[in-house]
């Protein structure tokens, strides 16, 4: 549910064959897979700039990909039953944006999936890291409401706990968290408390349980298989999901650095595994996404 492909080419990585986590060959070599293709518009390190030029070139590399016939771009829920290596685009962080209706441009262009803020505060919504949480503002639940109508879901990854609330009680389709971890396993801005889990969970949605090392129990896959298994035990397995954030970190936790490394994790959740890995994430996606 979450891979940052877009990010690892602005960068000047290779992502049809390279040797990071995660590649156009590896995923081609899973046969028939679906992935959330992350836009990272972000330029620098420290503190990013996210810009309106960088989520254009992220975007068309995307698409660039298609024309070439080495993806398709999930345009509705139908593209889900399509063959090979399917991207289903989506946007971290609404900074570029100049107000909510950009989204119909971006709908128009492929985009099906959107995060409301990636750790600054938006004219949209508070982030994570924010200070005052004031949660959705009049343009953010614009924002929530046209997604709702056009068929793009809003990802509260990286939102605040105000904003994840308030996206959870406005939305009339299901929310998802494509990268973040249980705040009862570990105490971490970056995850998601009892009541926000609830909140997704309310909606239908799934949370995909994510490799950042300091949002997890332990440092090892192991630790991914226990935010799992918190999430299934108790809040429902149907509600389980996968986001790796492969291509958006510097370092990954012990078994679980590579695409291969998902059969370790798999193993871990026996029974489980299918609807973590693809299941209910596919659930979601056909209900939400255009028909």
């Amino acid at each position: 549910m979450h891979e940052d492909i877009g990010y690892w080419h602005s960068r000047g990585f290779d992502f049809v064959s390279g040797q990071g986590p995660t590649s156009l060959e590896k995923l081609s070599s899973l046969g028939d897979v679906a992935v959330v293709a992350m836009i990272f518009p972000a330029t620098g390190r420290g503190r990013y700039d996210l810009t309106l030029n960088v989520l254009l070139s992220q975007l068309k590399y995307f698409l660039s990909l298609e024309r070439e016939g080495k993806v398709k771009i999930v345009r509705s829920a139908g593209d889900l039953d399509r063959s090979g290596v399917k991207l289903i685009i989506g946007l971290e962080g609404t900074d570029a944006l100049s107000d909510a209706y950009d989204l119909l441009w971006l709908f128009n262009a492929g985009l099906r999936v959107i995060a409301p803020t990636w750790n600054y505060n938006t004219k949209f919504a508070a982030s994570c890291t924010s200070k005052k949480d004031y949660g959705l503002t009049d343009q953010g639940e614009e924002l929530v409401r046209l997604a709702n109508e056009l068929g793009v879901v809003i990802d509260v990854s990286h939102s605040s706990r105000q904003t994840t609330l308030d996206v959870a009680s406005i939305s009339k389709r299901p929310v998802i968290a494509t990268h973040s971890n249980a705040m009862a396993l570990k105490q971490h801005y970056r995850n998601l408390d009892d009541e926000e889990i609830e909140g997704i969970v309310r909606t239908g949605g799934v949370i995909g349980v994510t490799s950042i090392p300091g949002t997890l129990p332990s440092d090892d896959v192991k630790g991914i298989a226990s935010v799992a298994n918190y999430v299934g035990e108790r809040f429902g397995w149907d509600h389980v999901a996968l986001g790796t954030d492969f291509l958006g970190l510097d370092r990954y936790p012990q078994g679980f650095s590579d695409l291969a490394n998902v059969s370790d994790l798999a193993s871990l959740l026996g029974v489980h595994a299918d609807g973590v890995l693809w299941g209910n994430a596919l659930r979601v996606f056909r209900s939400a996404l255009p028909h």
